[in-house]
């Protein structure tokens, strides 16, 4: 799929994979540390092989790096000093000890990051069964680097000469979580998103009264910052999530008497049809597949049906596929038709003008790249309060109260304060570079993307994935590759989608790295694949 490779870091589970293992083995504790005797085989199977669990990386299907881990007692440092219980009892649980053996990297590819790697799985994999700590015997040339992870001696050496171990442990609250071992993961979710540091240290302030005057000016200056963004006249902040935001926004369409239009091609677009169904309101769906674009002769069809208002999705979350304002305010024309958009996955990661629109949403917690938790309600007209409308609900309270008719969060509030400092100019430029970039070495590695023609920047990418792949595997690995991917949603895993996604701050070189990794996985299982169809042919 991909010409070029990456090291990849798995749970060894092929015979292959073992027999390569056992080679290294060899390898390593027979011809390069004295610790066994060679054999003309040139295999060392370890005597504790019933029992490991062997994480290994590849390259180009060959293992080039492992380590072990076994939690059976008793471990191979039970034999060597008796019963490590009298050494640690006092420390950690161990009935909840494993035990950390056979790190082995081949010499061409140990100044690389494939010892990163094995750690960064190995953490995953100690998480995941819920240890307390693990014990090591490290050889004494390694000493140094044990030690700058995190391990600590215990009791006296063990071994031979050439081959001599310093017995040390780890306890959970310090397994492999060293910023210096472990690099940061990437996360190339729609959301939440990775904040930074300035945003989260706003955040983290002591708070204080929504009533003060403090806040107010923090409110209204917050305020006019997502207005000079947007080109809107007027907008909301509200204490909760996109949800509240289109619900507020379903409250507003409830009061209009006049029928109106819902645009559906998308999960989110659904929910549209849904809500308004709740809300009862007067409405036809205009429905299309899951990321089909709407033609423009069916928008004019609809737009012509004497319809007094449009609901749709600005960029659709579950696919990517973007329905320009712009192209819509051109079909309404003269026509007096009041635009509802849902701009959650658009604001803050592409150049949105609300200016023509009715009402519009958006969240802290994606483009605009703050913490969740906040609400956005765009509008270019004074809304009043009404008592048709549940208080949370009404609109007109909070444009009454300057977006504050009851207790809000001033953490939040600073935190989006100080995301909207960005420059959104430079920001909008690099989603452009990395959409086309992105789009482009996944069509060109072969796989179906959508959106599925080329035709507007979206700052989210849907890999519709063969059905011999499962998506859940690939982000699973992925995931303990150090780089997170959408692939949990329900309605992504009916599908067998996976999703990638620029919210945040991720540079091509990152975005780059993932692909490399993503393009030699599917590879790897597509082998696996022809090799069982080979296997099962003969």
């Amino acid at each position: 799929m991909a010409k070029k490779t990456s090291y990849l870091f798995k749970i060894a589970s092929h015979p292959q994979e073992f027999e390569q293992i056992f080679r290294l083995n060899h390898e390593t504790f027979a011809e390069e540390i004295p610790q066994h005797d060679r054999n003309e085989q040139g295999v060392l199977i370890d005597s504790f092989h019933d029992q490991n669990t062997y994480i290994i990386a590849l390259k180009d299907h060959q293992v080039i790096g492992m380590i072990s881990l076994a939690d059976k007692r008793p471990f191979s440092l039970d034999k060597k000093l008796g019963d490590i219980g009298i050494y640690l009892s006092d420390i950690v649980n161990v009935n909840k000890l494993c035990e950390i053996r056979l790190l082995s990297i081949r010499k061409e590819y140990r100044k690389t990051k494939v010892f990163v790697g094995l750690l960064r799985l190995l953490h995953h994999v100690f998480i995941e069964k819920g240890y307390d700590g693990a014990v090591i015997s490290g050889i004494l040339r390694e000493e140094k680097l044990y030690k700058h992870i995190g391990f600590i001696p215990f009791a006296h050496q063990v071994g031979s000469h050439g081959a001599i171990y310093q017995p040390m442990y780890l306890l959970k609250d310090r397994i492999l979580l060293s910023e210096k071992v472990l690099p940061a993961t990437v996360s190339f979710l729609p959301g939440p998103v990775l904040v930074t540091d300035n945003v989260l240290d706003a955040f983290c302030r002591q708070g204080f009264s929504h009533r003060d005057n403090l806040f107010m000016e923090m409110m209204e200056r917050v305020q006019t910052r997502l207005t000079d963004l947007t080109k809107a006249k007027y907008v909301q902040v509200m204490l909760g999530t996109g949800t509240l935001a289109n619900d507020a926004v379903a409250a507003q369409l409830s009061l209009l008497n006049g029928k109106g239009l819902i645009l559906s091609n998308g999960e989110f677009g659904e929910r549209l049809a849904q809500r308004a169904a709740r809300f009862q309101l007067h409405c036809q769906v205009l429905k299309k597949e899951w990321g089909e674009p709407f033609s423009e002769e069916e928008l004019r069809t609809a737009l012509n049906g004497g319809v007094e208002w449009i609901w749709y999705v600005h960029c659709e979350t579950s696919t990517g596929t973007v329905i320009p304002i712009e192209h819509i305010t051109k079909l309404i024309g003269d026509k007096p038709i009041k635009q509802a958009v849902d701009c959650i996955s658009t604001i803050g990661a592409l150049p949105v003008s609300l200016k023509n629109v009715y009402l519009a949403t958006a969240v802290s917690g994606k483009g605009i790249e703050s913490v969740s938790g906040l609400a956005l309600v765009f509008h270019n007209h004074a809304v009043k309060p009404n008592e048709q409308l549940p208080p949370y609900l009404d609109l007109g309270l909070y444009h009454s109260h300057n977006s504050v008719p009851y207790t809000h969060s001033s953490p939040l509030l600073a935190a989006l304060e100080q995301a909207l400092t960005k420059d959104f100019t430079k920001k909008f430029s690099d989603v452009a570079d990395w959409f086309a970039y992105t789009y482009k070495r996944l069509t060109d590695a072969k796989f179906y993307v959508l959106p599925a023609a080329n035709l507007h920047c979206s700052p989210i990418l849907t890999v519709c994935l063969d059905p011999a792949l499962s998506s859940v595997m690939i982000g699973d690995w992925m995931k303990k590759q150090g780089f997170h991917l959408h692939y949990q949603s329900s309605y992504l895993q009916e599908r067998n989608w996976i999703q990638i996604s620029m919210l945040a701050n991720v540079s091509i070189e990152n975005t780059e790295a993932m692909l490399q990794i993503f393009f030699s996985i599917c590879s790897y299982l597509q082998q696996l694949l022809d090799d069982n169809r080979e296997a099962l042919a003969n």
